[in-house]
């Protein structure tokens, strides 16, 4: 059975179905890692790197030092979404995707393997930071070349539901991580974690990443960059190429359209995902264990399970968004989730185990990884597909560098001003407005051809 790209008549490129299930499976299995990798990251800053690498702070200081260095990642993502985006869009997604999951794969490998601070002082903090950095440059395009892949591989009536496996990549490695930690925590002491305990997931990442580069091998290039007009031999012209080449009214159209709007409206549906996640999955982990001094372990254990609801919210929020229009999707789960923030913050702080463990999972399906599985397939269509690539990955990068990574510093600030958990669920709130608005401003992106070079808006 063959699959063919929606593109100009004459120009078809056909894939079939054992190359769309190759294509899923290699994108599914780099953003897992990804993920896996950020949040056993994530987790460990929340957890135990400030006992490791800041040990001389207070606790609070500690905390918000160790989510400093969780967010100084995203810096780095923004290099490597400008320097793999720009390679993608020009030499083509296949090539980018090998490059950055060795990247991840091995700095994440040597954070197993760090010093620490009682043992060489202030160098290890650095050298965290350095890892941290290398991460990030490579994570950077990871996730947007695997939705650009997906994306423009999928059949277009079911291009929401193929793409949201992306989504479940994601989910796939967040809840890798959190049972890892989740693991860890409940068999090993105090003494054990801090010791050697915490090193451990960090070195099995390496067995994912083998299997993640072997898998990756034998993925054929997107049809839809072969099919584009712009490419010629496997490689895209450049604007000068293309000006002084071709008169061809398709070409100039993408040439000539001023660019920015749906750069914007992307980044601003970007919010809710990027700032709720920073919030649910990371900054809540700490702020559980260190200001409402509960059991460590109820947070991982909420993700866990939240994660493993995700893998029905993914796929099913993938098919309605075929269904209905992505508009309205992100417009039902951005109200949901709005509507939810102060009774999720209740329940957690209630001092209710059931509470805190309904409150973090359904927070977690509603405002992440429901408008996660919208976000795979609405960026990748309102792009054209000259720029995809780089356009796309700046977009999660920027965004999550405004959201994701700054939202937790901020998080743990406010609260301990404030000495309250309600600056939580105003940022909650806040985040999720921000997607709701631009829902509302863009354009229904349902069925848009992939081959076409200039954006939707």
């Amino acid at each position: 059975m063959a699959e063919t790209a929606t593109t100009p008549p004459g120009n078809t490129v056909t894939r079939s179905t054992k190359d769309l299930t190759r294509a899923a499976v290699s994108g599914w299995l780099g953003t897992a890692m990804e993920f896996m990798d950020f949040q056993l990251y994530s987790l460990a800053a929340a957890i135990v790197f400030n006992q490791i690498f800041f040990p001389e702070a207070s606790p609070a200081i500690a905390l918000i030092a160790a989510m400093a260095t969780y967010g100084v990642g995203y810096v780095a993502r923004l290099a490597g979404a400008v320097y793999f985006g720009r390679m993608g869009d020009r030499l083509g997604r296949r090539k980018v995707l090998f490059i950055t999951i060795a990247l991840m794969g091995v700095s994440t490998t040597l954070i197993g393997v760090l010093p620490t601070y009682q043992m060489i002082g202030i160098t290890a903090p650095i050298l965290l930071v350095v890892l941290r950095l290398i991460q990030g440059f490579g994570a950077g395009a990871e996730i947007a070349g695997a939705t650009v892949m997906l994306a423009e591989y999928a059949p277009v009536k079911r291009r929401g539901l193929v793409a949201s496996l992306v989504s479940l990549g994601t989910n796939s490695g967040t809840l890798a991580a959190s049972g890892l930690w989740a693991l860890l925590l409940a068999v090993l002491t105090e003494e054990q974690l801090l010791s050697w305990g915490w090193r451990l997931p960090f070195l099995l990442s390496f067995v994912l990443m083998i299997f993640a580069v072997w898998v990756r091998r034998n993925v054929k290039e997107s049809p839809v960059f072969e099919a584009r007009a712009d490419v010629v031999d496997g490689v895209a012209l450049s604007r000068a190429e293309v000006e002084s080449a071709t008169t061809e009214p398709v070409l100039q159209t993408a040439l000539k359209q001023r660019k920015g709007k749906a750069f914007f409206l992307a980044l601003t549906l970007r919010f809710g995902q990027a700032g709720n996640s920073g919030l649910i999955q990371t900054f809540l982990v700490g702020y559980i264990a260190t200001s409402l001094a509960m059991d460590r372990a109820l947070a991982t254990e909420a993700i866990m399970w939240g994660s493993v609801a995700g893998f029905v919210t993914v796929p099913v929020i993938g098919m309605l968004g075929d269904r209905f229009g992505r508009r309205t999707m992100y417009t039902v789960l951005s109200l949901l989730t709005i509507a939810f923030a102060f009774p999720m913050m209740l329940m957690i702080t209630s001092g209710s185990t059931a509470g805190l463990l309904f409150g973090m999972i359904a927070g977690l399906n509603l405002g992440v990884l429901g408008l996660f599985a919208l976000e795979s397939v609405t960026m990748a269509e309102l792009f054209g597909a000259r720029t995809r690539f780089t356009q796309l990955a700046l977009t999660k990068e920027i965004g999550g560098i405004l959201a994701t990574a700054i939202g937790p510093v901020i998080a743990a600030s406010l609260t301990a001003l404030t000495g309250s958990w309600w600056p939580i669920a105003a940022m909650l709130v806040v985040y999720s407005t921000i997607t709701l608005v631009a829902a509302r401003l863009s354009p229904e992106t349902v069925g848009r051809d992939l081959v076409r070079l200039e954006d939707a808006a």
